[in-house]
């Protein structure tokens, strides 16, 4: 009896698993234009970076108070990135911890203006004071990924 136990406990969920997730990842890869691409990023020191991107960090100053909230914007110099989402994250400089982030999905822009996040802002106080860095990644639709990174003090 306790070997019917550990079977439908232990093996079947791992059984199951790997069937569910074998069909769910088949599935998404028959669709056109899907591709698996496990490491379409450089990871350096916790931070993430794109050689050569065509995206900027607009607004940001490289000092602020602790009352004082992060407001930035990303113009993005890419016409292959005409459509995507958009994530934002603030890391503690040299620590490498997560402050803060966000992500904007389905941002579009049109040709004359490349300004994002459309439709929102991007507006953080970070409270602490101390260094920080701030990474901007814009991921288009075909999965490929632009970043930008920029580093500010608060006080």
């Amino acid at each position: 009896m306790a070997s019917k136990r550990v079977f439908i406990v232990f093996v079947l969920p791992v059984i199951l698993s790997i069937v569910l997730g074998s069909a769910v990842m088949s599935d998404v890869l028959q669709k056109p234009g899907r591709e698996l691409n496990m490491w379409p990023m450089s990871y350096s020191e916790g931070v993430v970076t794109s050689p050569s991107s065509p995206i900027e960090i607009i607004g940001l100053s490289k000092q602020y108070s602790t009352a004082e909230p992060v407001e930035i914007q990303v113009k993005v110099g890419d016409s292959s990135f005409d459509c995507g989402d958009l994530y934002i994250t603030i890391y503690s400089s040299g620590k490498n911890d997560v402050i803060s982030q966000s992500g904007f999905f389905e941002q579009c822009f049109e040709s004359g203006s490349n300004i994002i996040p459309v439709g929102a802002e991007f507006s953080k106080i970070v409270d602490l004071p101390g260094s920080y860095d701030i990474v901007t990644e814009m991921v288009s639709k075909q999965l490929k990924n632009i970043s930008a990174e920029g580093t500010f003090t608060v006080k």
